[in-house]
């Protein structure tokens, strides 16, 4: 049906000047964790503000970490959002925890912190709230919870680098934060994530784990100062960053605002072009001050109005040579935890409504005003509608 060429629901924005740093890191003979992981980790914790930033290989390893570093007993809960990617509940199992879920808003998709509470027993040990799309979740009353019930908070900020909550940077506040660095997050190293905390043992305890267990990583072994022998404190695992990863890294990150700033011009020209459609309902937006990041632009289709349902939508803008993604099936619905935690449908019913009709459009950085209305377009197209 289509002849142009293929727009995808994301891509990575990587300048030449990263693309020269990966070949002088292939060039050094150095590329596995090393300098640029070091110096990457430090401007971490500078545009932060934090004093521990640990680059790791993904932020699935930053969340199993940081979960393992709490020491999780038998019958331990930890208490998040159905609404996303399986890794967040993998983990909490993973880590010996059991995954406990609150619904989500219908507007934000973000955990709704008025039922937390509700949800804490005296088995809970953590609460991990997600930061949907780059939206943050009302984390005042979060904290406020937390602390009443001497509870830990590791925040899922997969989606967040860039956010704000009330005037604050995700990541500059608050307990513990896990970034992703995927090719379709706002910032990207390939595959990486890193875990910000202001906890010196919890730091200590994943600097140890992301890496065998062993007491000094191999830039501190093999270098000419460096020593072979060191020690097995506990067993750990293999999660580090190399510095491969770290070259882009070191040029992601002084480009994240300008790409924060396009995504959300981008995504308010969404807003203001398909508001009216009867065929959607777009994403809303909390009442206390923030700063989204628009790490995706994901409305909810209205299948009665549209005349279809969201995969039928999808199949249409493909067979239009338009990309779009699915963010996300709620994960208490997936076999796994159907079968072993007892959740079924009705359980949650805001995630689910959600998680039937939500759909990823289009948006990166790179992409311009023509490929946003070559998107509408095709959007009217499939609903048969003017655009």
């Amino acid at each position: 049906m289509a002849t142009e060429e293929f727009l995808p629901f994301s891509r990575p924005s990587i300048s030449r000047e990263a693309i020269a740093e990966v070949v002088a890191c292939l060039e050094s003979g150095w590329i596995t964790t090393g300098p640029r992981v070091k110096k990457f980790e430090d401007e971490l914790k500078r545009y932060f503000g934090a004093p521990h930033a640990l680059a790791l290989s993904s932020a699935t390893a930053g969340l199993h970490l940081a979960l393992l570093a709490l020491e999780l007993k038998p019958g331990d809960e930890v208490i998040t959002t159905p609404m996303t990617f399986a890794a967040t509940l993998n983990t909490i199992v993973l880590a010996g925890g059991k995954p406990v879920l609150v619904d989500v808003e219908p507007d934000t998709y973000n955990m709704d912190v008025s039922q937390l509470e509700g949800a804490i027993t005296k088995h809970t040990r953590a609460i991990v709230p997600v930061h949907f799309a780059g939206l943050p979740v009302d984390l005042d009353p979060l904290y406020a919870l937390a602390a009443k019930h001497g509870l830990r908070v590791i925040e899922d900020a997969a989606h967040a680098i860039g956010t704000e909550y009330q005037g604050k940077r995700i990541g500059a506040f608050g307990d513990t934060q896990v970034f992703s660095f995927h090719p379709n997050k706002n910032m990207t190293t390939g595959e990486g994530g890193c875990v910000v905390t202001r906890d010196d043992k919890l730091a200590e305890t994943i600097a140890l784990l992301r890496f065998h267990g062993m007491d000094r990583e191999a830039w501190n072994r093999f270098g000419k100062t460096g020593s072979q022998h060191y020690e097995i404190v506990l067993p750990g695992l293999k999660y580090n960053m190399m510095d491969l990863q770290a070259a882009l890294g070191l040029h992601q990150l002084p480009a994240l605002e300008g790409f924060i700033q396009r995504r959300t011009q981008l995504a308010q020209r969404y807003q203001k072009l398909l508001a009216g459609w009867p065929q959607w309902t777009l994403p809303g937006a909390p009442g206390y001050p923030h700063r989204h990041a628009w790490h995706l632009y994901t409305p909810l289709i209205n299948p009665q109005a549209a005349g279809m349902d969201r995969d039928a939508f999808m199949t249409g803008m493909k067979e239009r040579n338009i990309g779009t993604g699915l963010h996300y099936r709620a994960a208490h619905l997936y076999p796994y935890y159907r079968e072993h935690f007892g959740f079924k449908p009705g359980d949650f019913s805001n995630a689910e409504t959600i998680s039937d009709r939500i759909v990823s459009l289009p948006l990166f950085p790179a992409m311009t005003e023509a490929d946003q209305d070559r998107a509408i377009a095709a959007m009217a197209s499939v609903f048969g509608r003017r655009a």
